[in-house]
């Protein structure tokens, strides 16, 4: 039988979320306040199988990379790095956190998250995590996936799915 399409592999499991602080900022210059969801993690690869396996992509190893993805933030202060409203600053043992020049928090290193997006809405975290997984697949030796889709939800019905084609 000669195989004309391709597949999708989907992974959410109990074990990809992550309990992190976050707050946003808003048009109008506005910031909300320091809050915290219990974020889970979906995962969707399409591609075509591996000649030898006859799968996607080992789910072990989607789910490895995953979860070290989610567990490098949780129980973090997550702190958007290209924000042009917040000045976000580390001084090794500590970081600070100004809205518009004004000093807003004082964290502990350890407990921090300094992402490279410019805002920690779910659809940023999403982006974030996509690239994370982009990264681990090409790293992975993973060349037969060809579209990658995250998901990310911050509390029941609110979520936000990332997708990216990978050719």
């Amino acid at each position: 039988m000669q195989r004309r399409g391709e597949f999708r592999i989907n992974v959410t499991k109990d074990y990809l979320v992550f309990a992190s602080a976050h707050f946003i900022t808003f048009a109008g210059h506005r910031c909300e306040s320091l809050h915290g969801h219990n974020y889970r993690v979906g995962v969707a690869l399409e591609g075509a199988l591996e000649d030898d396996n006859w799968y996607v992509l080992d789910f072990r190893v989607l789910k490895r990379l995953m979860k070290g993805y989610c567990d490098a933030i949780d129980h973090k202060v997550l702190l958007p790095l290209s924000n042009p409203r917040l000045q976000v600053v580390d001084h090794g043992e500590t970081v600070t956190v100004a809205y518009d020049e004004k000093p807003r928090y004082l964290f502990p290193r350890k407990d921090c998250a300094l992402l490279p997006i410019p805002n920690t809405t779910v659809e940023m975290l999403a982006e974030y995590l996509g690239f994370q997984l982009r990264e681990g697949l090409a790293a992975a030796g993973a060349t037969n996936i060809h579209r990658l889709e995250i998901e990310v939800e911050e509390n029941f019905g609110q979520s936000a799915i990332y997708r990216e084609s990978l050719r």
